[in-house]
């Protein structure tokens, strides 16, 4: 003799058969991202009408171990337009620096540098000028975060980047 199963006890099952599948997925999705590699930060970067993502020149742990290699990201900035940043919230947290490249009429260049101090603190987004003056033409921009290193031959103190996004923007 068959019995047949009731519509409220079909739904319970169903209802428990749901319920051992979500839990074995965010079981699996736990699993999965807390595995999971962890990305280098990526900045990025904006001029006229154009987006680049700015992956890192190199990037190293804070003991200078570890370190991976990129390349510098090309974004033409023409005349009389903004190059703007966007920063994760993890290069935005730290104190970073910007090493502001320009270039005079003649080629000589001009080192200018900007830091997290220049703006409110944990700003995601940087502004640059392309043209701070007349005759001034942004080249390129390395933004760094910075450590103390110390020279074990001298004992002085300097600042080293552990890690560093490279843009030319030569128009």
């Amino acid at each position: 003799m068959s019995e047949k199963l009731s519509p409220r006890a079909i739904g319970a099952l169903v209802v428990a058969a749901l319920l051992v599948f979500t839990v074995a997925f965010v079981g699996v999705l736990v699993v999965l991202v807390r595995n999971a590699d962890e990305h280098d930060p990526v900045i990025t970067a904006y001029a006229h009408g154009k987006t680049v993502d700015v992956t890192p020149y190199v990037y190293c742990t804070v003991q200078m171990e570890d370190c991976r290699y990129g390349q510098t990201i090309e974004l033409k900035v023409p005349k009389d337009y903004p190059l703007q940043l966007s920063l994760p919230k993890q290069v935005a947290d730290a104190p970073w620096l910007a090493q502001l490249v320009y270039a005079l009429p003649n080629g000589d260049r001009i080192d200018r540098v900007i830091s997290h101090a220049n703006f409110d603190a944990g700003a995601l987004a940087v502004t640059i000028d392309s043209h701070p003056e007349p005759d001034l033409r942004l080249v390129g921009v390395e933004l760094q975060l910075p450590i103390l290193a110390r020279d074990k031959d001298t004992g002085k103190e300097f600042y080293l980047p552990h890690a560093a996004w490279s843009i030319s923007t030569a128009a």
